[in-house]
């Protein structure tokens, strides 16, 4: 990636003229089954970009109880495009319809209108879950009769493509706009990707200049994402298989529990007897870095930089931690 980076071919983006960034939005596009695509900084950014396009400022807008837009974007769709988040109950990252249909208002003189719903796939909160195709197939027949856009968080999506070792349109067929990540399991120092339709991201690309996202000879960047989409998406099955030897091992020792039927990619969620954040030290001092999501709950991830080795090193630690 440094090597491509170096070596990129750069030009205007602002502009549309950086050339390598054009060929990975193309090639993004693609991999999508979208017309047009656009390379932004974050995940985040591009998750805000879209639900900006698809509302108007007093708008609702669907999610999941548990999902990354309405927990760690700093409620951007309320500072960003004013609009209101609705919460639908989530069990293991999967939305019923039947609850998500009953919180769809029609707008009047006392409500707003509900006009975009938002899935998330791999689910970042419920433990790298993966979106079941069927439900998400009901969740857009269920928006659309009612006409709403859907768009999907999808910065894991090729984990969930390489765990069900089906193409990522499976799952995008269904929604009108999705984002994939390219700092994640793909590798890269940084950027994501927004696909949808050429109109979407005409007014996406406006957005994004608004949000402070226009960036020039960005093809710097997204070289290293070409790499990625090229070299790295089958290799994170490797990730998904230390995840299961690493959740295997942890629920065999007491002062730990985790849900192994959650562990379906490259994140782990564990339970801890004492606080998590004393668990999230002690590793660390034997070099193991997790992170502590709330009181009792520890989260890990495996990716590119962690090799067999690191698995057993950080089973024997967490062996003498908790």
């Amino acid at each position: 990636m440094r090597k491509a980076m170096a070596e990129a071919e750069v030009g205007d983006d602002v502009f549309g003229e950086d050339p390598t960034v054009n060929r990975l939005q193309e090639r993004v596009a693609e991999l999508l089954g979208k017309e047009s695509a656009l390379f932004v900084p974050t995940g985040t950014m591009s998750n805000e970009i879209a639900i900006k396009v698809w509302t108007k400022p007093g708008d609702a807008v669907l999610m999941d109880e548990e999902c990354h837009i309405l927990h760690y974007e700093l409620a951007g769709p309320a500072v960003l495009a004013g609009v209101q988040m609705e919460q639908v109950p989530t069990h293991k990252g999967v939305m019923n319809v039947e609850e998500a249909r009953k919180r769809i208002r029609i707008e009047d003189d006392h409500c707003p209108g509900t006009v975009l719903l938002c899935v998330e796939n791999t689910h970042n909160r419920c433990g790298g879950t993966i979106l079941p195709i069927e439900n998400l197939k009901e969740l857009s027949e269920c928006a659309r009769a009612h006409g709403l856009r859907v768009h999907m968080d999808g910065a894991r999506l090729m984990n969930a493509a390489v765990a069900m070792q089906k193409p990522a349109t499976a799952w995008t067929q269904y929604v009108d706009s999705v984002t994939i990540c390219l700092s994640k399991g793909l590798g890269c120092p940084v950027g994501s990707v927004l696909a949808g339709s050429q109109e979407f991201i005409h007014q996406a690309h406006r957005v994004r200049k608004l949000f402070g996202g226009g960036m020039r000879q960005v093809g710097v960047l997204a070289a290293a994402g070409m790499v990625a989409i090229e070299t790295m998406i089958d290799r994170m099955a490797e990730d998904h298989q230390r995840a299961q030897k690493l959740a295997v091992a942890i629920a065999n020792m007491p002062q730990y529990d985790i849900d192994l039927e959650a562990v379906q990619t490259n994140i782990l969620y564990v339970h801890t007897k004492p606080p998590a954040l004393e668990v999230e030290q002690a590793l660390k001092a034997y070099g193991v870095l997790t992170l502590g999501i709330d009181s009792h709950r520890l989260r890990m991830i495996t990716h590119y930089e962690i090799n067999d080795a690191g698995i057993e090193h950080a089973i024997a630690a967490l062996s003498k931690v908790g």
